[in-house]
């Protein structure tokens, strides 16, 4: 059973210019850090990620929840997480501070993915493994599909998962080629542009066929003309991603993304307001056949139904460790397999978690794979950092989800 209980709030120093964007111009990557011991020795460790201001209060949050599952077995626990996890998102009081949004629920993602962590140390094996070893019917048990009803029941998220039970064994073959990943880190806000001209030549030397580049300047020429240098630069057959971060209104948004056309990116991520759906389908309709990514900062399953059912969004970024953790990750997943939207996650936590769940999404769910985010910044701090060789995430072999940190 669970017996001891640490949360640790852990910041990093990026270098000069890392980690940058629009609106985030000086960030400092940290972590509300849940530990769940149990009486075998196994340590499970959760992650959620912040900028640095706040970051303590995450981990308020996070003890608050972890104190509630204190003396459970994990496979007891585990056996029917959905009721677990509805019962602590709707706590009455910390409730009110959401709902399921914000610090409390970036709280419970930490403690959700210490969960899944030590259920995957306890059997011995990585979390990829224990997800595609569940029954269709055990996975469900893991998740809360209250207010998706109209969209998504447990008996339709069982027939989906059983509708592609018999040909998983076709898609396992990622597990030895590994899964693609592609390189945010070319374009951070902040670099100059030979700065970007230069990241780019190496990450097509480290093997990258897809890169992004941080856009949303106040000078939109800036932005118009480091994107043509990134295209110049790549050429006509990699991929690039055009990343606002929020930035633009939905009038600079349709203007900007009208001249971004002529670059062919492959998507344009949170060009406007998280919170303002009506927009994104707007814009989407507006600039097509040019296609939005969405979910960096969009916290819930609520929110990704509404955005998928208004059918903006042609990629889905959903994040482990900003929604309520892996749960509530993989609910979305399906969803949006249901509405045809790949999932192509946020990388909050560089990588570790989502390499787990990408491996999951295309075994079990069907869901194509596409690539996975990669930002380095972080890698060494960890007890088993991700490996990316050509390009590529190998696949991770240790019991677990790789957040162990040193």
């Amino acid at each position: 059973m669970i017996h001891k209980i640490e949360i640790n709030d852990k910041r990093f120093e990026l270098q000069t210019g890392a980690g940058s964007d629009a609106i985030h111009k000086d960030p400092q990557y940290s972590y509300a850090v849940t530990k769940l011991s149990d009486q075998d020795g196994n340590t499970g460790t959760g992650l959620a990620f912040t900028l640095g201001e706040g970051n303590d209060l995450v981990c308020t949050a996070a003890s608050f929840y972890a104190e509630k599952i204190k003396g459970i077995d994990v496979e007891d626990l585990m056996s029917d997480f959905g009721k677990t996890f509805r019962d602590l998102s709707n706590e009455q009081q910390f409730r009110w501070l959401g709902p399921h949004k914000g610090v409390v629920h970036l709280g419970l993602a930490s403690v959700t993915n210490a969960c899944f962590d030590l259920w995957a140390k306890k059997r011995g094996i990585p979390l990829w493994k224990l997800l595609i070893d569940l029954t269709p019917e055990q996975l469900v048990n893991t998740l809360d599909l209250s207010y998706l009803e109209d969209v998504l029941t447990k008996e339709e998220a069982i027939d989906m998962l059983k509708g592609k039970f018999d040909s998983k064994k076709e898609r396992e073959s990622i597990l030895a080629t590994g899964y693609n990943g592609y390189d945010t880190s070319v374009g951070w806000f902040n670099y100059d542009d030979e700065k970007v001209r230069e990241n780019c030549k190496k990450a097509m030397d480290n093997g990258f066929t897809a890169m992004k580049l941080k856009v949303g300047s106040a000078d939109p020429l800036r932005d118009i003309r480091r994107a043509n240098i990134v295209r110049e630069t790549a050429g006509d057959n990699v991929k690039v991603m055009l990343d606002a971060n929020q930035q633009w209104t939905l009038p600079q948004a349709i203007s900007v993304c009208h001249e971004l056309k002529k670059m062919n990116p492959y998507w344009v991520e949170e060009p406007t307001h998280p919170d303002d759906i009506l927009a994104h389908q707007t814009l989407a309709k507006e600039i097509a056949p040019v296609k939005l990514a969405l979910g960096e900062h969009v916290p819930n399953r609520i929110i990704f139904k509404n955005y998928l059912q208004t059918g903006c969004t042609s990629f889905a970024q959903v994040d482990a460790v900003r929604v309520g953790g892996v749960s509530e990750f993989i609910t979305i997943s399906l969803m949006a397999k249901k509405f045809g939207v790949p999932v192509v996650p946020h990388v909050g936590d560089m990588g570790q978690l989502h390499q787990h769940l990408v491996l999951f999404n295309h075994i079990s769910i069907g869901h194509e794979a596409l690539f996975l985010e990669h930002i380095p910044h972080l890698k060494h701090y960890f007890v088993n950092p991700i490996t990316i060789k050509n390009g590529v995430y190998i696949t991770p072999q240790e019991p677990g989800s790789s957040c162990d940190l040193k």
